[in-house]
């Protein structure tokens, strides 16, 4: 047993950067929900207004932003779902560490080939959440120059 803790104080330093990587991934969640929470409320306004105008020229404006609030509804969901994915690699990684302390069992590569899928979805996490904020602000010109 006593073995067993100098090799486990080393494994709990050797996890504590996957935990911070989840501590980051979950504050990119929280933001990329309150994204997608403030389009959806934009989405239902533009509704009831489009519903209550009587002025074709504003209903086609409205019409255009809630096709474009839809697709930004999109990009944000696909990359909330690749963190997400991403947060649960972080785990498995995590997981391996310990699994492999506690069995005795090299999982070297299971570790490498779980953080290079959680670098793969965090990129495209990040690049759909590049492009959904691209497309907010096309967002804001198309509707300017609509009015």
């Amino acid at each position: 047993m006593e073995a067993l803790i100098p090799s486990l104080s080393t494994l709990i330093e050797i996890a504590v950067a996957p935990v911070f990587l989840l501590a980051g991934i979950a504050g990119f969640l929280n933001v990329m929900s309150g994204r997608l929470g403030r389009i959806t409320d934009r989405v239902r306004s533009a509704e009831k207004e489009m519903n209550s105008q009587t002025e074709a020229e504003q209903n086609t404006r409205l019409r255009r932003e809630i096709i474009l609030l839809w697709r930004r509804v999109k990009l944000i969901n696909w990359s909330i779902g690749f963190c997400t994915a991403s947060a649960v690699m972080v785990c498995g990684v995590i997981m391996s560490l310990f699994a492999g302390e506690l069995w005795q069992v090299k999982l070297n590569v299971l570790v490498v080939t779980l953080f290079i899928l959680t670098m793969l979805l965090l990129i495209s996490a990040l690049t759909l959440f590049l492009a959904e904020v691209k497309l907010a602000t096309a967002t804001i010109r198309v509707i300017r120059t609509i009015k």
